[in-house]
């Protein structure tokens, strides 16, 4: 599902994408976010960061809108927490991954009460929702190994506000799962 060949993935095309991220950061309080890392890498030791060269949204031979959004919202982050952007000889290179997928939910309730003769019966109503699960992942590839050192992964619904307007939604999804990079991997080194 991953490939450092293509590390930006989309799966119904860049609106879909930009759906997913909308939906990611515009559910804030119900995103499920998850962290991993090689416990032998100090994420401290590492100072310059690059994008993959492709990773520009999936579309081929340019970077799309939200692409390009996605890559300035992880570069301000990184950045905040005083990792350089370097194109020559990155310690890291950023791999971004955006599904979206398409859900269905089935709800149950009880309905209308009744009688028929001496039995009672209860009708059970059923309902169907369909909506958009969106995962954003972002990994922290050492590029003198070319191993994977630090994984992290949002999922949640895609909600409509998010999904008209992608930007502030963005900004919000990677800053929940870059969270505390630096502090985090300080915390697992000792």
């Amino acid at each position: 599902m991953h490939s450092t060949r293509h590390p930006v993935r989309t799966s119904g095309g860049a609106l879909a994408l930009a759906g997913l991220l909308a939906l990611a950061a515009g559910c804030a309080t119900s995103l499920d976010v998850r962290r991993d890392q090689d416990p032998s890498a100090d994420l401290r030791a590492y100072k310059t960061f690059a994008f993959y060269e492709d990773a520009h949204g999936g579309a081929p031979g340019y970077a799309t809108l939200i692409g390009q959004r996605l890559k300035q919202a992880t570069r301000e982050q990184l950045e905040r927490q005083d990792y350089v952007y370097s194109e020559r000889n990155p310690d890291l290179k950023v791999a971004l991954h955006l599904v979206v997928r398409e859900k269905q939910e089935v709800r149950s309730a009880p309905g209308t009460r009744g009688f028929h003769g001496y039995r009672g019966w209860v009708s059970t109503d059923i309902e169907t929702v369909d909506y958009k699960q969106g995962t954003l992942a972002i990994d922290l590839v050492d590029a003198k190994r070319n191993a994977l050192v630090w994984h992290g992964l949002a999922e949640g619904r895609l909600d409509a506000k998010a999904m008209e307007q992608p930007g502030p939604a963005i900004d919000a999804a990677v800053g929940q799962i870059l969270a505390g990079l630096r502090d985090n991997a300080a915390t697992k080194a000792r």
